[in-house]
């Protein structure tokens, strides 16, 4: 398997600079602050490319859970509610919301959520974050 890379600039201190991330391979660059990570500033932060990265594994995850069990025109719609908090230990992602909306034709709400979960539970990234970060799932057919 390919080695993923991505990187980050910043220039200045803390509260006054300001930066750029970038994707290895270029998909997805985007400026970040001080106020785009404590603040409601504009541009990106590391919490919301974790979001993104951590809905974007669900989904291909979940699709695959959903093909395995017979399920064609497969279509997930996954958001990832991070929450950064002050614990005792310094700034801290405590817990992802996941909520997802699958539009399954033929598939019954208690299936589509069983393997909703047996997805969240086997996402690299869901497995990355889960010792520190509590996981939630609300699972809904469209």
């Amino acid at each position: 398997m390919p080695i993923r890379t991505a990187s980050a600039h910043w220039q200045g201190d803390l509260a006054g600079g300001a930066g750029t991330v970038r994707t290895g391979k270029g998909g997805l660059t985007g400026n970040y602050s001080f106020k785009s990570r404590f603040e409601e500033g504009e541009g990106t932060n590391p919490e919301e490319l974790i979001g993104a990265a951590h809905a974007g594994c669900f989904s291909m995850a979940f699709s695959k859970q959903l093909a395995d069990a017979g399920a064609t025109d497969i279509s997930v719609e996954t958001t990832a509610k991070v929450h950064f908090d002050k614990t005792d230990a310094g700034m801290t992602v405590t817990r992802i919301d996941l909520e997802t909306v699958g539009q399954v034709p033929g598939m019954d709400a208690a299936q589509f959520t069983k393997l909703a979960e047996v997805a969240k539970e086997n996402c690299p990234i869901s497995r990355l974050l889960s010792p520190g970060a509590q996981i939630t799932l609300a699972a809904r057919l469209a």
